[in-house]
């Protein structure tokens, strides 16, 4: 559903130019509005020191805090498409780097913010194919709050234990994590928890297993529309993928995601493979890294890291623009950026950030987002076209019921249309 809305954005935000419409960048107002989708018990707190940063520095402004709960922004992006249509866009909303950013961007809705990137430091400290990701013309079009890792393979060390089952170490292989979920299942331990619900987290674990199977040269095939779908290296991924779900908790289709980081902080599963918006949720609910939970590179992917990286940007039509570029300005601030993601559980997108106050888990992230090789995430629209995206939910979705490898296949393939990310 998430990815079929963000699809039909991606058609409303083509076919209604700005027009020329222009907003007030020069006059000073006492407002700011702002819309997110950040709710959970990790993500609001985060959101909040955004802002309190920007009113610190702007007590005279008051923020219209415009958070749509529900559907992990599904629901903000229908929002965004009826507000598009009717020339009411917020002044600054969340949104992903790469392929969301640049459709925003090609059509004109958002402002050039190269400035405030080059001013603030962006350009010079962030990672290449992460500003990559916010450049479209040779201009940037959105500020960066953090980057979170997608290739993570989370564990309850008390459910492990349970299990006679030893935690996952560096080098940990797609053979001993499915003999680990057969291990658990048969200590009866849930093997695997996923919030399917959310339909993000059954892709992210596909994806996941597709990386550990093509590795770089895979992404970049992908990205430049010359990878083969229906070849031998998707076949094994599906064949892999299909044993982990068939470990999965039989609640998946009815669990979102943060329901699903609740179960494993309560011990009620051995594993769970999503992006590190987990690590958040679990410390907000009071277990501690290496004394309850644990964490590794999900397998076969130890040299990767899949960087899904929340932008906001400002709108050409912004009635508050001047608020609109402080915001921006606000979150590259270092401070403001360091305090933001030791909230997230992200990590700075800035190499001038001091991060020894973090986390041991975020310090290692940190580490391996300036030494691993940085890819865009399929799963939450980053990399590729709008129809490939909803292509690649509807493929992965179906296969969670069916294992029918010739229709996962033919919908992929079907959906494949021009690239966006990389140009």
């Amino acid at each position: 559903m998430k990815r079929l809305l963000i699809a039909l954005l991606a058609l409303v935000v083509a076919a209604c130019s700005s027009g020329g419409d222009t907003g007030n960048f020069t006059e000073p107002t006492d407002r700011l509005e702002v819309l997110s989708w950040w709710v959970s018990p990790s993500e609001r707190p985060a959101f909040q020191s955004l802002v309190d940063a920007f009113t610190a520095a702007n007590p005279q402004v008051s923020v219209i805090d415009n958070t749509i709960s529900g559907g992990a922004g599904a629901n903000m992006q229908v929002t965004l498409a009826s507000r598009l249509v009717a020339k009411d866009l917020p002044d600054v909303w969340q949104t992903l780097v790469g392929t969301s950013v640049r459709g925003w961007a090609d059509a004109g809705h958002i402002v050039d913010v190269s400035d405030i990137v080059t001013e603030t430091g962006l350009a010079n400290t962030m990672p290449q194919p992460l500003l990559d990701s916010l450049t479209a013309g040779g201009k940037q079009w959105g500020v960066p709050t953090g980057a979170h890792r997608g290739n993570n393979l989370w564990f309850n060390l008390h459910a492990l234990a349970r299990a006679g089952i030893a935690p996952p170490q560096a080098g940990y292989t797609a053979d001993q994590f499915s003999a680990d979920l057969r291990g658990a299942a048969g200590a009866g331990v849930t093997p695997l928890c996923l919030g399917a619900k959310d339909r993000f987290a059954a892709v992210e674990l596909f994806e996941n297993t597709l990386l550990s199977v093509i590795g770089a040269d895979g992404w970049s095939r992908i990205a430049a529309d010359k990878f083969d779908w229906s070849g031998p290296e998707v076949r094994e991924a599906l064949g892999r993928f299909a044993d982990y779900v068939d470990h999965a908790d039989p609640k998946a289709r009815d669990l979102g995601w943060s329901e699903a980081a609740g179960k494993l902080a309560r011990g009620e599963c051995a594993f769970l493979v999503m992006n590190d918006s987990v690590y958040g949720e679990l410390t907000a609910g009071h277990v501690t890294d290496g004394v309850d939970f644990g964490r590794a590179a999900f397998p076969g992917t130890d040299s990767y890291y899949i960087a899904i990286v929340d932008a906001f940007v400002a709108a050409k039509t912004a009635r508050n623009g001047v608020n609109a570029l402080k915001f921006l300005r606000t979150i590259a601030d270092p401070a403001t950026n360091l305090a933001f993601n030791k909230l997230k559980g992200s990590v700075p997108v800035r190499a001038d950030v001091d991060t020894s106050s973090l986390p041991p888990y975020q310090r290692a992230a940190s580490q391996a987002l300036w030494h691993d090789t940085i890819l865009l995430s399929m799963a939450t629209a980053e990399l590729g076209s709008p129809a490939f995206q909803q292509g690649l939910y509807d493929a992965v979705y179906a296969y969670l019921g069916s294992h029918n490898e010739r229709a996962f296949i033919d919908t992929v393939q079907n959906s494949v249309t021009v690239p966006i990310a990389g140009r």
